[in-house]
This record gives structure tokens, sequence and C-alpha cells, in this order.
């Protein structure tokens, strides 16, 4: 396996040539202060040296070991505890935390690139800051002044951990039938009781205290989702002088044994009359968790395109240096006694497979996180109401779109190495197995899918899918001849997508079948067609310098490949979804 490296040259490209972001941070008064090119690099070249130096050495032996359950506690795999102070005190959990209660207050395009660099290096490992970064998100924006001062310096510090608790053995997706209760109590306080599975980072070793926040229903709360409300439960409670008091009542049941992210503790956490504090006000519980949704769906999307580097890295190593067999055209290493593998036709369309899938989503996933950052920060009502709709739309294709191609990337990878890729030592299989849990939680591939169709498309009657296509058309009216190769496709792609978003509009009126039926591919042919305007992005960058730079020679070359082997992938998934329900409901149920 190859040693990780942080792709800090391709970001600063998407960055600083394609996005020119420097200029979206002037316009926005909460960042024109806080950040700049300079120091956007600096933050980047330190978190790849964190990443790369400390924690990816520990990825293998932390999958081969695994963490450990007891009464006590959970026991994360050797070097973690370690590890995870170096990265806590190096300020990279609070990156994009608010400065008044110690975060760095990065934008979130910024936070994108160091969460690609801790999930590449170890994707177990960075779990344990991600979940700690939502809880403080939620927290930010939803509890009282009093709760987060209280809380967040620590979180955002790392000494403290966070969890989110959400699922129950009963109740996946379908939040509104939870059954953790809330007894309020005669001091402000709370009492939950209750049982929740699959938590993430819902107790470990790493940090002295973990902050749960939980979903849990009120005596009187109304039935289904409208009755869910939020709270912050501590794993062990804090005194009025910020010092840790007594153990609440939390425990950790048991932890799961899982396929892959094995150095990554999911817990069934048990709640036994615990004490805690309401989140926002009672029976608003799904908007608060829904704060910290977009930027955690994001973050998952994010790992499928770390996981998908990771593999690429090393598979291009393995195929440079593995000699096997001649070129086709005759031999290329003539003191050899084969040529190495990457003169193959199949495996150099496993490796640009790899490499465009990754860039292309490197670039998708800060395109979304800009979004956010406008959302977040613009002071233009009607620039942040665009912004705010386009991270509705493209949060579910972020999501599942880029978790996709980060297994389709991963299993590439694993194929290049041939027979060593089955074997653990080469590390391969090892990230097969770690991206396939990032297309079913934080919201399963599936219901990503219909989210885009059912919510945002069909719930907005196309409207904010107009917002990027015509961005998209925008960009390719005022392109100049010389990337007409690209923007050519690119205008017919976004032609498709409109015509395949009337007819699902069409069908939809007469048939509710066909939404969750076309849902699933038109998410792909979503994502292709983002890629290709991502792709055509960057060729517009890189046009005219290849010549002075191997780097964007490389992107070029990259880019005329997406558009004529991946991009065409679109014709097929489109007649998928103009095949109709119908074909679904031919079976019964007895007859499957």
């Amino acid at each position: 396996m190859a040693d990780y490296k942080a792709p800090l040259r391709d970001m600063q490209f998407v960055l600083h040539e394609v996005f020119e972001v420097g200029k979206l941070w002037a316009e926005l008064p909460g960042l024109a202060e806080t950040v700049d090119v300079d120091t956007a690099n600096a933050i980047l070249e330190e978190a790849g040296k964190v990443t790369a130096g400390v924690i990816a050495p520990l990825n293998r032996s932390g999958d081969e070991e695994g963490c450990s359950w007891s009464a006590e506690g959970v026991k994360t795999p050797a070097g973690f505890p370690e590890a995870y102070r170096t990265y806590a005190e190096g300020g990279w959990v609070g990156v994009g935390g608010a400065p008044e209660f110690g975060g760095m207050g990065m934008p979130k395009v910024i936070g994108a690139q160091v969460e690609e660099m801790v999930n590449a290096a170890n994707l177990s490992f960075g779990l344990y800051p991600m979940l700690t970064a939502g809880a403080c998100l939620s927290l930010l924006n939803h509890a009282s002044e009093e709760l987060k001062g209280k809380y967040l310096p620590n979180m955002y510090a790392g000494t403290w951990a966070g969890s989110m608790c959400l699922t129950e053995p009963h109740a996946g997706t379908d939040l509104g039938i939870i059954r953790t209760k809330a007894e309020p109590q005669a001091d402000g306080s709370y009492k939950v009781s209750g049982t929740k599975i699959f938590i993430t980072g819902g107790e470990h070793d790493l940090a002295e205290n973990i902050i749960h926040l939980v979903l849990a229903k009120l005596p009187d709360a109304p039935a289904g989702s409208k009755g869910i409300s939020l709270f912050l439960v501590p794993k062990v409670l804090v005194n009025e002088d910020g010092s840790l008091g007594e153990r609440n009542a939390v425990s950790c049941g048991s932890i799961e044994h899982k396929m892959g992210i094995k150095a990554s503790a999911t817990c069934v956490m048990n709640f036994d009359g615990a004490t805690g504090w309401i989140v926002d006000a009672p029976n608003k519980g799904l908007a608060a968790m829904f704060t910290m949704m977009n930027y955690e769906r994001l973050g998952v999307g994010i790992q499928g395109l770390a996981t998908g580097e990771r593999s690429y890295q090393s598979a291009v190593e393995y195929a440079r240096e593995r000699i096997q067999s001649r070129a086709p055209t005759g031999p290329v290493a003539k003191d050899k006694a084969a040529d190495p593998i990457i003169v193959h036709p199949d495996v150099r369309r496993m490796l640009l497979t790899m490499k465009a899938l990754n860039e292309g989503g490197r670039a998708f996933s800060s395109y979304v996180a800009m979004q956010l950052d406008t959302a977040k920060y613009s002071e233009e009502p009607t620039v942040r109401k665009r912004a705010e709709d386009l991270v509705a739309l493209l949060t579910p294709v972020a999501k599942a779109f880029l978790t996709d191609m980060g297994l389709e990337t991963t299993v590439h990878g694993q194929q290049v190495f041939g027979g060593h890729g089955f074997i653990r030592e080469w590390g391969q299989e090892q990230l097969v197995r770690d991206c396939r849990i990032t297309q079913i939680y934080e919201g399963t591939n599936g219901i990503q899918a219909l989210d885009l169709m059912g919510r945002k498309i069909v719930g907005s009657g196309g409207a904010f899918a107009r917002h990027f296509t015509d961005e998209i058309k925008a960009f390719s009216a005022s392109a100049g001849a010389e990337l007409a190769e690209f923007t050519g496709p690119l205008n017919a792609a976004v032609q498709n997508l409109e015509e395949l978003t009337a007819w699902v509009l069409d069908r939809a009126k007469a048939n509710p079948n066909e939404i969750g039926a076309a849902s699933v591919e038109y998410l792909q042919v979503f994502g292709y067609t983002a890629y290709a305007y991502m792709w055509a992005l960057m060729a517009r960058a890189a046009l005219g310098k290849e010549g002075q730079d191997e780097f964007y020679a490389s992107k070029l070359g990259t880019a005329r490949f997406y558009f004529a082997r991946l991009l065409p992938r679109i014709h097929s998934l489109s007649a998928s979804v103009k095949a109709g329900s119908e074909s679904l409901y031919l079976l019964d149920a007895a007859q499957f």
C-alpha cells in the first residue's frame, strides 16, 4: 500500500484556479477578515502533514485490531488516543467551529478539504471528529447560550467528543416512530430513557467526556415526526464550574461487528433515566438535527471521495511498478522481462476512471461546500436563497453519487492489483470494505435519490434544478470556441437532464410510483451531468497551460477521457428512467 500523500496541488487548483474562492470570501462579511488564499494554503499544508504523518500509518493496524468492548467502556486500537490528542491539539476538530467558542472559523470549502485528507488517511479515525463537529453545529445553531458556553469550547478543543443518537432497533429512516422518552424535571432538566443503535463514537477512550445529542419524545408529544425533541445528554455530568462530576446514567451495551470501519466504535447506547437538557424548543428536534444534515451528508460523500483517492494513489503506484506481459504495440520496457501493467488498455481504463471520478468529485464537493458558505454568510437575501436552494438540491446528489463513485473507484483500485488486491496486506480490500458503509449511513443512497426526486425535483416543480441548469447554460454561453469540445457534450447532457426532469414531473402527476421508480437512475444522470460541468470548468482553468506544466496536460487529458468514456453513461440510465415503473410491479410479493 502506497503511503498516503494529501493531493494539495489538486485541492489548490480547484479552490484558487477553478473557483477562485478568494473572491467569494472577500464578498462574504463573515469570512472577509477570517481567511485568505495564504491562510487557506497554510491550513491545507499543515492538515496534509498531520493526516499523512500521524493518522494514515494507523489505518491498517486499526483495521486489524479494531475496537474492543468491556463493561468499563470501549477501547480504540493502539495509537488512536495519542493520534487523536495530536489532531485535537492542532485545532482540527474545530476547524469550522465558531471562533467565539474556540473554533478556527474556517469556511466549509476549507473544512471539506481537511475532511477529505483525514478520511483518506484513515476513515475510521475521521469519524470521531466528524461526529463531534456535527454535534457542535446543531448546538451552535439551536442550543441556549448557557449550553453553548458550557459545552462548545471543550468540544471544539477535542477534549470532549460528541455523538448523534438517532436510530433505534425498530426505527431507522422513519424517526417518527422512535420510542425514547424524556421526562421533564422540576429543575428544568429531563430524564431520558431508551436504546439507540448504530451510534458512531457513542463510547470510546479518545476524550474525557462524550456529549450525546439524543432524539426523544416528551410525554405529551404529538404523534410522528412532529413530536420529536432533541436533548443534550453528557456521558459525564458537568459541574457549575465546568469541571467533570459524576457519571450519567448512560452506558454502551455493545459494539457492532462490522464489514469495515472496524476502528470506529459503532455502539448500542442505553439511556436509563439519564440527565439531559433540551436543545431548542419542544418538538423541534428534527429541525435542529437537519441543521447539520446538509453538512454531514456532504461529509459522508467526501468519505467516498477520500477512499477513492487513497485507492487511486496505491493503484497507480502499483501499475507503474508491476511488470506483466507486453504492451499491445510491442515492448516498452525492453530491458525488463515484461512491461509495467500501466501500458495495458484495460488498466489505463480503470486508472483513468478512478482519476476522473476522484478529481470530478473533489470539484463537485467543493462547489457544494461553497454554496453552504454562501447560504451561511451572505447578507444578500436573493443570493442566500439561491444558495439554500442549491444546497437542498445538491446535498442528496453529493452524498449518494460521491459514495457510489467511491465504491466503484475502490473496486477498480482493487482490480488493478489483481490477486494482490484480494489480500489484506496490500490494503485495497480494506478500502472497499470501509467505503461500503458510506452508501448506507446518514440515509441510504436510495433514500437520498428519493429525496432528490420527490422533495427537491417534484416538490419544487423543477425550480431547484433550474438554478443549476441555468448556471451551466450561462457558463457554456460565455465560453469561447476553444472550449467547444467540452461545452458541446455538456450542453447535450443538460438538455437530456431537463427533458428527463420534465418527463418525470409529467408522469408523477398520474402515478406516484414513478417518483421512486425513477429516483436512483435520475440521481445518477444528475451526478454525471454535474461532474461534466465540473470538468468543463477545470478544462477552462487548464487550457493554454498544458505546454508549461504536466499538471495541466494531465488535467485536460482526464477531462477528455471523462467526456469520451464516462459521460455517455447517462444515455442508458435515462432509458431506464423512461422505462417507467410498470415492470417493478409485475410480481406479487410471493413471487419474489
